[in-house]
């Protein structure tokens, strides 16, 4: 009930400062229509084109876990079963979780996704920390669907629990994978795994985040969020919001208030957002510069994010992003546009890597849309 007058108070909160913020749309257009059937078969092309590539096989007949194509498919692709009239997981779900049950299964035998000796650095660790988020974040989100916490997941929270840093500065947190690439492999993305981890454990059912053995682990998961969220970038910030909807007193009404604020300030007059307004000052490895239009991936989340905190769809500035994100699908090819904050379409090492922010911008979109058409 507490936290329930707070999610009230703060979207009251949140709904009257708005109002006063918005100089443009005071009227939004009706949400065009969008094609539900080539998403779903987009995002099933890509993941069948990422479980063969040569670069992302692993040892034991698997695949690694990719935050820009893997995850976000296990998200988004069960949303759409429902409007489809499926019936079952696709194919291409199933085998994802098939993979990741199977490198649970064998945690102590499977080897990391990169290591340190082939690698260098602390590759390693890293993949460990990184992976154990991963597969805990897709096995409680499938389980959610059927309200039954399974043995794996169970025992893929015990591996992510068994990876928390207990001690240093980043206590309470994963030691994530660092290529210096943003948005998900850079020096800041141990916040963002922790905000997936968070995530996990709100999405896990069974009242699993009430578990007493749990309760430390939660609390230096809790502090440490807290004790670096003023230090992130925006983006980062956006997917702390969603973790802070799954789990409840995550954060203060407060502080999800001054994230919402924060980024609804960001919104850009076509009522989409850019991701590279969103973190900072970073630079591309090409030297060429950054997208400023607005884009799928940051639309997408950001919009996901918003709906999870609580703001309506008929909120005017959630309308304008939904009416956004209907209009940008590419009708024909079923994605969403996203731009790398890494490297131009030049620099890329293939046309199948330029698409991988394509992928998350298509998931995320898929997420926003969905959930907005089942409040």
């Amino acid at each position: 009930m507490k936290a329930s007058l707070q999610r009230i108070g703060l979207l009251s909160a949140v709904l009257v400062a708005g109002v006063t913020q918005l100089t443009w749309h005071s009227e939004t257009k009706a949400a065009a229509s969008w094609d539900q059937k080539a998403a779903a078969a987009y995002l099933d092309q890509r993941a069948a084109w990422w479980f063969e590539w040569p670069k992302s096989t692993r040892d034991h007949e698997t695949f690694c876990i990719s935050c820009h194509t893997a995850v976000p498919y296990a998200l988004s692709r069960p949303t759409l079963r429902k409007p489809l009239a499926e019936t079952a997981p696709s194919p291409n779900e199933r085998r994802l979780l098939d993979n990741v049950t199977k490198r649970v299964r064998l945690w102590k035998e499977v080897a990391p996704f990169y290591s340190t000796e082939d690698r260098g650095g602390n590759k390693t660790v890293e993949s460990r920390g990184t992976e154990s988020v991963l597969n805990a974040l897709i096995l409680a989100s499938r389980d959610a669907q059927t309200g039954q916490l399974s043995n794996d997941t169970r025992t893929a929270f015990d591996n992510m629990w068994s990876e928390q840093l207990s001690k240093g500065e980043k206590k309470g947190s994963w030691v994530w994978l660092r290529f210096a690439n943003e948005p998900w492999e850079a020096d800041d993305s141990d916040f963002y795994g922790a905000t997936l981890a968070a995530i996990a454990v709100g999405a896990a059912p069974g009242n699993y985040r009430a578990r007493p053995e749990i309760q430390n682990n939660l609390k230096l998961l809790r502090e440490y969020l807290n004790r670096e969220s003023p230090a992130q970038t925006t983006i980062n910030r956006v997917v702390l919001l969603w973790a802070s909807a799954k789990l409840p007193e995550l954060l203060d009404p407060q502080s999800q208030k001054a994230i919402i604020t924060e980024v609804l300030g960001k919104q850009q007059p076509d009522g989409g957002w850019s991701l590279s307004a969103l973190v900072g000052d970073w630079k591309r490895h090409d030297g060429t510069a950054q997208e400023g239009k607005s884009d799928g991936y940051a639309t997408g989340l950001i919009t996901l994010a918003l709906k999870q905190a609580g703001i309506p769809r008929d909120y005017v500035q959630q309308k304008e992003a939904l009416a956004w994100l209907a209009a940008n699908q590419d009708k024909q090819g079923g994605f969403w546009p996203s731009y790398s904050l890494n490297n131009n379409v030049q620099h890329h090492l293939s046309p199948d890597t330029v698409r991988f922010m394509n992928d998350a911008a298509t998931a995320y979109a898929v997420l926003a849309l969905t959930q907005a058409n089942a409040q």
